[in-house]
C-alpha cells in the first residue's frame, strides 16, 4: 500500500500518518553522545546550520565538521516570531552537554565566534563524545526542553511543536527551560524533543506531557514512558532494549540503566550504530546501576503498510526494531 492524495486533493501529514499506524516511538531516538546547542536567532533553513543568519564563516566551519565526532551540532532559538532582520552578532549562548550513561554533564555560557572558528574544533567536539567536555561557561544542571519547530525540514515539526514550544515560553514556570531547535530527526514522531542533560528523546508529544517531562526531570526522572523514543547515546536496538526493561520494571530514573552488546558469553559496549553481521537480531543486555540485569532479544521488523519517512517523500518501506520481553540474568555487579 503507498498514501497519496485523498478524495479532497490533498495528501496527509507524515506526522498523523504515523499515529495512525501506530508507528512504534522506542528505538527511535536520534543518536550522539554529546550535543553542542548553539544560539542563533532567525529562520532556518532546511539545512540550519548553512542556511541561516550565522556569519559566513561560521556557516562554512560548523557545515564542514566531520559527521563521526559522537557530536551533534544544533541551532535553537528562543520561542517566538522569528524576523528576517539578519541582525548582526559575534557571541551566542551556548550548551554542550554529554549524554552517556554514568556520565551526564553539561556545560552552558557565552561563546565569540572565535570560540568555534578554532581549527580543532573537531577534535573538542569528538573528546565531549567521550566525556571530556572543554572549560567553556559553566556547569548546569537545570534541565533543557528542545523542540524542534524548523518547518523547512518538515512542516509536521512547525504545525506540531510549534504549539508546545509556545505554550512552554508563555507558562513562567517552564519558559527558561525550553528552546525551539532547528532539527532532531524523526519528523514523523512530532512534536519531537531532546531533554539535556540526560539526552533522551521524546515523541508525540502535547502540552500536558511536555510539562511532565520537565517535572520529572528536575527530580532525576524521566516522566511518561510512553512518550520515550530513547536515549540518543545508545544505538537503536540498544534505545529499544532498554526502553523495554523500563516499561516491564517501572523504571523512570534518568541515569539508571546503560546497554550493552551480548557476544556469547561476553558483553561489549555499544556504539552509536549497531555493529556486526545479526541478521537483523540484536542481542542486548541491560543493566541497572543497583546491579540488576537483564537480556533483552530486539528484532528489526518490517512495517507495513509502506509509509512516508516525511512530509514530502513517497512511501518507503519503513523499519523498527521491537523488543522481546526482558528476561533477568545473574547480577553484574
Amino acid at each position: 500500500m503507498s498514501w497519496g492524495p485523498s478524495d479532497d486533493g490533498t495528501t496527509p501529514r507524515c506526522a498523523v500518518l504515523s499515529r495512525q499506524l501506530d508507528e512504534p516511538l522506542a528505538g527511535s531516538a536520534p543518536r550522539a553522545r554529546a550535543w553542542l546547542v548553539i544560539e542563533q536567532p532567525g529562520p532556518y533553513g532546511r539545512n540550519a546550520i548553512t542556511e541561516s543568519h550565522l556569519p559566513e564563516s561560521l556557516r562554512e566551519a560548523l557545515g564542514a565538521l566531520p559527521k563521526d565526532t559522537g557530536t551533534t551540532v544544533l541551532l535553537a532559538r528562543h520561542v517566538g516570531r522569528h524576523a528576517d532582520d539578519h541582525a548582526a552578532i559575534s557571541s551566542r549562548r551556548f550548551w554542550l552537554a554529554h549524554t552517556s550513561p554514568g556520565g551526564i554533564r553539561m556545560r552552558t555560557g557565552v561563546l565569540d565566534d572565535d570560540d568555534l572558528l578554532r581549527p580543532d574544533l573537531d577534535d573538542v567536539l569528538a573528546a565531549a563524545a567521550s566525556g571530556q567536555l572543554p572549560p567553556w561557561g559553566a556547569r548546569s544542571t537545570m534541565p533543557l526542553l528542545l523542540v524542534c519547530t524548523n518547518a523547512k525540514r518538515d512542516v509536521c515539526c512547525a504545525i506540531e511543536g510549534r504549539p508546545i514550544a509556545e505554550s512552554l515560553a508563555a507558562d513562567p514556570a517552564y519558559s527558561d527551560r525550553v528552546l525551539e531547535v532547528s532539527h532532531l530527526g524523526g519528523h514523523r514522531f512530532s512534536p519531537t524533543a531532546l531533554l539535556l542533560p540526560s539526552g533522551h528523546a521524546f515523541g508525540r508529544l502535547d502540552q500536558r506531557v511536555a510539562r511532565e517531562v520537565l517535572d520529572a526531570a528536575v527530580d532525576g526522572d524521566l516522566g511518561p514512558l510512553a512518550h520515550h523514543r530513547g536515549r540518543t547515546s545508545l544505538s537503536q536496538p540498544a534505545q529499544a532494549a532498554e526502553h523495554a526493561v523500563r516499561r516491564a520494571g517501572g523504571i523512570t530514573d534518568l541515569d539508571a540503566l546503560d546497554a550493552l552488546r551480548r557476544v556469547g558469553d561476553q558483553v561489549v559496549p555499544v556504539g552509536l550504530r549497531w555493529a556486526g553481521d545479526d541478521h537483523g537480531v540484536a542481542d542486548v543486555e541491560v543493566r541497572h546501576q543497583d546491579g540488576r540485569a537483564w537480556q533483552v532479544v530486539v528484532r528489526r521488523t518490517t512495517l507495513r503498510p509502506e509509509r512516508p519517512e516525511s512530509c514530502g517523500k513517497l512511501a518507503a518501506e519503513g523499519h523498527a526494531w521491537i523488543a522481546d520481553d526482558p528476561v533477568p540474568v545473574e547480577s553484574w555487579a
